[in-house]
């Protein structure tokens, strides 16, 4: 057989893209934490957009490409008045709840923000639902999407649980691409053959290198990455129920599929892979323990990996604000995630790279005592140099039980610790805190303040009545549940 030709028979389908399918066709939810967590996290997800609409760098990217645009059945932007087609209403929805770095996480091998998904998960649900009442149809209701969140965040989660995107330079959000895929082309009415196409596009697409995260070029793409993601998700399942056929070995085509093209890679230095470890490895099969196990950012809008050290420093306050001119040094203790992630020093240029600087966000606390959105914009950044003098006295240091304890599936905690030390010999206590308040083990403890967070995102936008109406709607499953999506948007623009 000549070494010269292509052999041209077409595979079937990879099997990685086959499990995502059979996952979103055959599984049936029925874990109450699943459906439970999913509420909370449809509440926390929403406010963390309203309050991003505050923010002018955010709400500049919102509305339709072109003015004046009239959508039938437009899916709605919660907290404005646009009705857009679902595309670009998935990307809105998508920028306002990643803008502030304040909604949900998961940490793993990859890192990433599952209620990402819930842009083109709502924009779909949507702009079903109105559709289908106008052609005497039923609309879809909010335990449709709920399930799509749950799905959503399962087949992002396990893909991060072995599968390290990152060092291979490419950014979390083609995990977010993948997932609101598979969820929405089934929401659309997508069959097997459908789907299988869908997903198979969304693996082959082009995908984002995370250079916005990192310095030196760390900035404000970093904020709407991921409605992009979500946005593309929505135009793939589109393209694909139009009878676009699919690509089967979009993975693992020997040579132009992903594994070869964009997951071969081990290291800085552009070495390979061993061709046998080229592929994806799976820890567990899709179910719901991503949703179950979510992390909530319910304290501070800050990256993920530093909500620990805000929460330490916090606790340190009182013990240093009146002698924040007497700091010699300090040390932060932490794992090796954070440090690859956060850890900067040298000139913070915008609020993007300011909430990726885990010395910055463990400053901010000591000195006020909190920390908040506001506190990453330039204009608090030039009125606060303190903030810099004391970034200028931190020390990173790893410790290998933190970074042990952050792979363990058992207890993916996310430790840090703080210690300050002053010029005349005397030191605070060590505080470390290993899981923040947002982590499965202190659930009870969280959820309670994680209400509050909603109730307080929900002012910044709504008058008071309309405040208790979406609040006690969401905080009651069953009626949530059957409340028909476009009903559910009703009460969220304005």
């Amino acid at each position: 057989m000549s070494s010269n030709v292509d052999q041209n028979q077409r595979p079937d389908y990879d099997p990685e893209i086959q499990a995502i399918v059979d996952y979103v066709l055959n599984y049936r939810v029925e874990s109450p934490e699943a459906w439970d967590t999913a509420r909370n996290c449809l509440m926390d997800t929403l406010g963390c957009g309203l309050l991003a609409l505050r923010f002018p760098e955010c709400s500049k990217h919102l509305g339709p490409l072109v003015e004046g645009t009239v959508v039938p059945h437009g899916a709605r932007v919660p907290g404005t008045p646009f009705r857009l087609d679902p595309v670009k209403a998935a990307w809105d929805i998508g920028c306002i709840v990643r803008w502030l770095d304040y909604n949900d996480t998961w940490l793993a091998a990859e890192w990433g923000h599952p209620s990402d998904n819930l842009g083109g998960i709502l924009a779909v649900a949507d702009h079903l639902s109105q559709k289908n009442l106008a052609n005497g149809k039923p609309a879809l209701t909010m335990k449709t999407v709920l399930e799509g969140m749950i799905m959503a965040h399962e087949i992002q989660g396990v893909l991060a649980l072995e599968n390290s995107f990152n060092r291979v330079g490419l950014d979390h959000v083609v995990l977010v691409k993948v997932a609101s895929t598979a969820v929405v082309a089934k929401m659309m009415g997508a069959d097997r053959e459908q789907l299988l196409s869908a997903v198979s596009h969304a693996w082959v697409d082009g995908q984002s290198l995370r250079t916005y995260r990192h310095a030196p070029n760390a900035g404000s793409r970093k904020s709407w990455a991921a409605g992009d993601a979500t946005s593309r998700a929505v135009r793939l399942a589109d393209i694909a129920l139009r009878g676009e056929m699919g690509i089967p070995g979009a993975l693992t085509a020997p040579q132009w599929g992903f594994y070869d093209v964009l997951f071969s890679k081990t290291n800085k230095d552009q070495k390979l892979k061993p061709e046998g470890e080229r592929r994806f490895r799976f820890q567990r099969e899709y179910g719901s323990y991503v949703m179950e196990n979510i992390l909530f950012k319910i304290s501070f809008p800050a990256e993920f990996h530093s909500q620990t050290a805000c929460e330490a420093a916090v606790t340190l306050h009182s013990q240093v604000k009146d002698r924040l001119d007497q700091i010699d040094r300090i040390v932060i203790t932490t794992h090796d995630s954070a440090i690859r992630i956060i850890s900067k020093e040298g000139p913070l240029a915008n609020p993007a790279d300011r909430d990726h600087c885990i010395q910055y966000m463990t400053a901010v606390p000591l000195i006020f005592g909190d920390l908040v959105a506001e506190n990453y914009e330039d204009d608090f950044h030039a009125a606060h140099p303190l903030i810099d003098e004391l970034r200028d006295k931190m020390q990173i240091e790893e410790d290998e039980r933190y970074t042990k304890d952050y792979y363990d599936p058992l207890k993916r905690s996310i430790a840090n610790a703080i210690q300050v030390f002053f010029k005349d010999g005397s030191c605070t206590d060590k505080v470390a805190v290993e899981y923040p308040i947002g982590h499965r083990r202190r659930r009870a403890e969280g959820i309670p303040l994680l209400e509050t967070k909603f109730k307080r995102n929900l002012e910044t936008r709504f008058p008071s009545g309309r405040v208790r109406a979406v609040f006690e709607l969401c905080k009651d499953q069953a009626t949530l549940e059957r409340t028909p999506v476009n009903d559910f948007m009703d009460l969220l623009v304005i």
